[in-house]
């Protein structure tokens, strides 16, 4: 079969007509595009057109002028609260409420400016933005509870307080008052302001009960209680034991509201009970005392002065803290104990004194041997005395009443007799140090017993005081004519020169030795 080229006039017609308006369209494209183009252009950083912001067409507007819109909307907004008697009428604002304008343009101007997109927006219809509220509920509520007239009675939390007279836990009741419930206010404004548009809300005035309700406050006492019924106690290092008593326990736990205010929560003061226990542990402690040895020549013991007294320190003084602390918080018993360890104590020694009759060979020898010497050796200058080496310290004896000052192992004053502590004022044995001093001192006993009391005595100017233990020191007597008995409060009596050599030979830290 042959083929035909088709040259009718027809089809000819036909292809031109195609042409032309191929021609055409390509036309309108170009004219279209530019146009396009150019209307796209003229909302660039501009809200695209059919953006609506609170009912207002914004199209082409600036991010300005629309958060301008915004803001003057809002501030025109009015909310009226109608509470009891009084209505009021207030802007938004002061019901915490904020309208972020800036935030709101922005998302006006969210929209996709593409050249498709600005042609599609065209015909595509309305897009409405919702303006960027925040609501502070805290500020609602308290608004809210502002809203009750001062002559109105407030509701009063029930309280559990300490009687210190009576040593016992208490209630105080609470009390219903006039009030408000602001969740109604919260809601409203929740719900209604985002539109700012101006509304009314009805906050009603209502009797309140209180946060902290009586009842809860028993339960509290009734805690308090089942906690100071349990036993606790600690196992000191002697054997006794110590009890923690109901009063001491009361003194370390509190009763207040929780930070929301609607409940009561028990608190323990950690560091008075950590105080207390530490306090407990430093008088079970016990300092060892090192014993004292006379020794002849030949470094045999020939009288113990004092006999050395092991220490003990206590180990676990945080730990049984800690144990009590958690007993607190809670309503179970404590068994606690201090764990000790032993300190072991030294003995000094130092040299006899010689007794009269080896200082007379002593003397009698020398006595001779000076007999023997030359002239020439007696002419010679004598040489000085080695000075003694060694610590000072100070002897008391109170079995034979007497106080000798040492340097060392050597006796450079004394023994010098003196008055100790009388039967039920007995002066303490131990080894201690010399921590005050005064050249003159009143003494009284007035912050144990009222003048004018068989015990209370006042002597002022007392001198050369030199304390070691506690109140227990030595000082001058000049009330005193003779010594060597038990007759004072506790403290060492000497004659005034004695007491003055003393005081001026010690110092502050020197060691003092009191045994019997």
């Amino acid at each position: 079969m042959t083929n035909v080229t088709d040259t009718a006039p027809g089809g000819r017609s036909r292809r031109r007509v195609a042409l032309i308006l191929v021609a055409i369209v390509a036309v309108l494209a170009v004219i279209l595009t530019g146009g396009a183009l150019a209307y796209a252009k003229q909302f660039e950083g501009r809200a695209l057109p059919g953006t609506m912001v609170l009912g207002q067409d914004v199209s082409g507007k600036s991010p300005e002028e629309i958060a301008a819109l915004v803001t003057e909307h809002g501030e025109s907004v009015k909310v009226s609260v109608t509470a009891g008697d009084q209505q009021l009428e207030v802007p938004l604002a002061d019901l915490g409420v904020s309208v972020d304008s800036a935030a709101t343009a922005a998302a006006a101007l969210e929209r996709d400016d593409s050249l498709p997109a600005v042609i599609s927006s065209t015909w595509s219809g309305e897009h409405s933005v919702e303006p960027v509220v925040e609501v502070d509920e805290a500020a609602v509520a308290e608004f809210a509870k502002g809203l009750v007239p001062e002559d109105m009675t407030t509701p009063v939390d029930a309280q559990v307080v300490f009687d210190e007279e009576a040593q016992a836990w208490n209630v105080e009741p609470g009390r219903n008052g006039q009030g408000v419930d602001p969740q109604t206010l919260v809601e409203a404004v929740k719900t209604k302001a985002p539109a700012l548009e101006s509304f009314s809300v009805e906050q009603p005035i209502e009797e309140i009960a209180p946060a902290i309700s009586t009842e809860e406050a028993e339960e509290v006492v009734g805690t308090i209680s089942s906690l100071l019924e349990q036993p606790m106690s600690i196992s000191g290092a002697d054997g006794e034991t110590h009890e923690v008593s109901a009063e001491r326990r009361s003194d370390w736990i509190s009763v207040t509201p929780d930070e929301s205010g609607e409940n009561l929560t028990i608190a323990v003061d950690e560091d008075a009970v950590r105080e207390w226990v530490a306090t407990r542990a430093d008088k079970d402690a016990v300092e060892p005392e090192n014993g004292i040895e006379q020794v002849d020549e030949a470094g045999e013991v020939v009288k113990v002065v004092s006999e050395k007294k092991d220490g003990l320190e206590i180990t676990n003084t945080d730990a049984v803290a800690d144990e009590l602390i958690t007993a607190l918080k809670g309503t179970t018993p404590l068994e606690a104990a201090f764990e000790t360890k032993k300190l072991e104590a030294e003995v000094d020694k130092v040299d006899a004194p010689k007794d009269e009759e080896e200082k007379d060979e002593e003397k009698s020898s020398d006595d001779e041997k000076k007999d023997e010497e030359t002239k020439d050796e007696e002419t010679k200058d004598e040489e000085p005395a080695a000075e003694p080496t060694g610590e000072k310290w100070i002897d008391v004896d109170l079995t034979n009443k007497t106080v000798t000052a040492y340097v060392g192992d050597t006796p450079v004053w004394g023994p010098r007799s003196m008055v100790d502590g009388k039967e039920g004022n007995e002066t303490p044995t131990g080894t201690y140090e010399i921590y005050l001093r005064y050249d003159r001192q009143d003494m009284t006993n007035a912050a144990y017993y009222d003048e004018g009391h068989p015990k209370y005595y006042y002597t002022p100017d007392v001198p050369w005081v030199q304390y070691f233990h506690h109140g227990y020191g030595f000082h001058g007597a000049p009330w005193r004519s003779s010594f060597g008995y038990s007759g004072s409060h506790g403290c060492i009596n000497l004659p005034v020169s004695d007491a003055k050599w003393l005081y001026d030979w010690a110092s502050m830290g020197t060691k003092t030795v009191v045994h019997r």
